[in-house]
C-alpha cells in the first residue's frame, strides 16, 4: 500500500469517525478503532479537534491506551494525561518498555510520577530510574533496560538452553550483548550465529567487538550512528563501559521523525503546537515570533523610506526593486539549507568551512550574472532603459554574492552561540538579502538616475 492509498484511507476513517461521534453513534467509532494500529489511532487523535479527540480517547481499548500515549506527540499526550488520575496512568504504562513509560511520565507532576513508579515490582522500578536519570534527547533516555546479555566464556548451547528458558527474547533482538563477569559490555553475539554455528563453540569464538554508545551520546548522534553502521540495536554503556540497556532502530526512527518534525515548526516559531491547539495558547506561542519578524521587517521597510524621493521620482523602481530582494533571498536559502545539512550531518567543520563558502560564491557569482543578463535585456526591452537594466542587474549580482554570505555565515554563527540555526537563519537571511537588495538596487538608481 503506498502512502497515498494509506492517507486516504485515514481521511475515511477520520471522516467516518467524525459521522459517528455527530450521530451519537460510539459501538460504530469503536469498531473502527479496533481495526487500527495504536499508531494510526494516534494520527487519528492528532487530526481531531480538542471535544472529538477526548470523546475518541473514551472510546479506545484499554489495553491499547499505552501504547497510542507513547506515539502520541507530547502536546497531545500532555493533553490526554492532565484528564487522567494517578492510578490510570499506572494502568496504560504497566505493559510499556522502559523508554516508552519514560516519555510519557516526564513530563507529569512528581507525584503521579512516584505512583507510576510505586506500582511497578523492583527491578522495573529500578530500571525506570535508571532511564529518568539521563537527560532528555540522550541515549541514555531513549535505551531500553530489557536486554538479554551472556558471558563470553560459555558455549552456544548454553545460551540456546538459557534463551528456550527464557521462552521470549525482546522485539527488535538481533544480537545478544556479550559482558564478563562485572557486566562490562565487551560485543554482540549475532542471534544467527547461535543457530548456526558449532554449539560447542563459545560466545567469545563467535562474537563481534563493538564499542557500545555512551549513556550520554546526544540523541541525534545517536540516529547518526545507526545511520552509518546499518544498525538495527546497539548496547549503552556508562563511563566505565558498564552495559545499562540497548537502543532498537524503531526508537532511532522516532527519534528522526521528532527532528525533521521540530526543525519544520520551529522554522515557523510553532514548536509547541499541535493542529488543534486551543486559540489562545497558539496567539501566546505565535505572537512572540510574528514580533521578532516585525522587527526585522521594518528594517527592509527603514532601507526603503531612506530613498523615498528617488522612488517618487522614477516609479518604475518600485516595480523592480522586489525582484532583486526576492532572488536575493531564493538564492540565500539555498545555501542556507545545504550548510544547515552540514552542520546536522557533521559534515562541516574549520577545515572546509572555507572551501563550502568559496564554492557558494562562485555559484552565487554565475547565477547573478546569468539572471543579470536575462533582467537586464527584459528591463531594456520592456522600459527602453540601459541603464535601468545595467542597475537592475548589478544589484542582483551583489545581492546573490550577499545571500551566499550570508546563507554560509549566519548558520555557523548562530551555532557558535548554542543557537539552533533552523529557528532563527531564515529570519535573519531575509532581512540580509532584503535590506542589502533594496539599498544597492535603490542606491544604485539615486546615483546613476537621478
Amino acid at each position: 500500500m503506498n502512502d497515498n492509498t494509506q492517507r486516504e484511507e485515514n481521511t475515511l476513517i477520520i471522516d467516518r469517525l467524525h459521522e459517528s461521534l455527530s450521530a451519537d453513534k460510539p459501538d460504530i467509532a469503536r469498531e473502527l478503532l479496533m481495526q487500527m494500529h495504536p499508531s494510526e489511532i494516534a494520527d487519528v487523535l492528532e487530526s481531531l479537534p480538542l471535544k472529538a479527540r477526548e470523546a475518541i480517547w473514551c472510546l479506545i481499548n484499554p489495553k491499547l491506551e499505552g501504547d497510542v500515549l507513547s506515539e502520541l506527540h507530547d502536546t497531545v499526550r500532555a493533553e490526554l494525561l492532565e484528564q487522567m488520575q494517578p492510578q490510570e496512568v499506572v494502568e496504560v504504562t504497566r505493559d510499556l518498555d522502559t523508554d516508552d513509560v519514560a516519555d510519557i511520565i516526564q513530563g507529569l507532576p512528581e507525584e503521579i510520577q512516584d505512583s507510576v513508579l510505586r506500582s511497578m515490582d523492583e527491578q522495573n522500578r529500578q530500571r525506570l530510574a535508571s532511564v529518568l536519570s539521563y537527560p532528555e534527547d540522550t541515549a541514555g533516555r531513549m535505551m531500553n533496560t530489557d536486554v538479554i546479555s551472556v558471558r563470553a566464556d560459555v558455549s552456544l548451547d548454553v545460551v540456546m538452553r538459557y534463551l528456550r528458558l527464557l521462552g521470549q527474547i525482546p522485539e527488535n533482538t538481533d544480537n545478544l550483548m556479550v559482558v564478563d563477569r562485572e557486566n562490562n559490555y565487551l560485543g554482540i553475539l549475532a542471534l544467527a550465529n547461535v543457530l548456526i554455528k558449532d554449539p560447542e563453540s563459545s560466545v567469545g569464538e563467535n562474537m563481534t567487538g563493538e564499542t557500545g554508545i555512551p549513556a550520554q551520546t546526544p540523541a541525534n548522534e545517536v540516529a547518526k550512528i545507526f545511520e552509518q553502521r546499518d544498525l538495527v540495536s546497539a548496547a549503552v554503556v556508562d563511563e566505565k563501559n558498564i552495559l545499562l540497556g540497548r537502543i532498537t532502530v524503531d526508537d532511532v526512527v522516532d527519534v528522526i521523525q521528532e527532528e525533521a518534525d521540530y526543525t519544520l515548526r520551529s522554522m515557523a516559531g510553532v514548536t509547541d503546537e499541535d493542529m488543534f491547539t486551543p486559540v489562545l495558547w497558539s496567539v501566546r506561542r505565535r505572537v512572540a515570533w510574528l514580533c521578532i519578524n516585525l522587527a526585522t521587517a521594518s528594517l527592509a521597510a527603514w532601507v526603503v523610506g531612506r530613498f523615498q524621493e528617488t522612488i517618487a521620482q522614477l516609479v518604475i523602481l518600485a516595480v523592480l526593486m522586489p525582484i532583486v530582494a526576492n532572488m536575493g533571498g531564493v538564492a540565500g536559502s539555498q545555501t542556507l539549507t545545504i550548510t544547515i545539512r552540514g552542520i546536522a550531518l557533521g559534515q562541516l567543520s574549520k577545515s572546509n568551512t572555507r572551501s563550502l563558502l568559496l564554492k557558494e560564491i562562485g555559484v552565487a557569482l554565475l547565477n547573478g550574472l546569468v539572471l543579470a543578463a536575462v533582467v537586464t535585456l527584459i528591463a531594456i526591452a520592456g522600459f527602453d532603459q540601459p541603464k535601468l537594466g545595467l542597475i537592475v542587474g548589478l544589484a542582483m549580482v551583489l545581492n546573490l554574492f550577499t545571500a551566499s554570505l550570508a546563507g554560509t555565515l549566519i548558520p555557523l554563527g548562530l551555532k557558535h552561540f548554542g543557537i539552533d540555526p533552523a529557528v532563527a537563519g531564515g529570519m535573519l537571511l531575509t532581512t540580509v538579502t532584503d535590506a542589502v537588495g533594496f539599498f544597492t538596487f535603490l542606491g544604485l538608481a539615486t546615483l546613476l538616475l537621478v
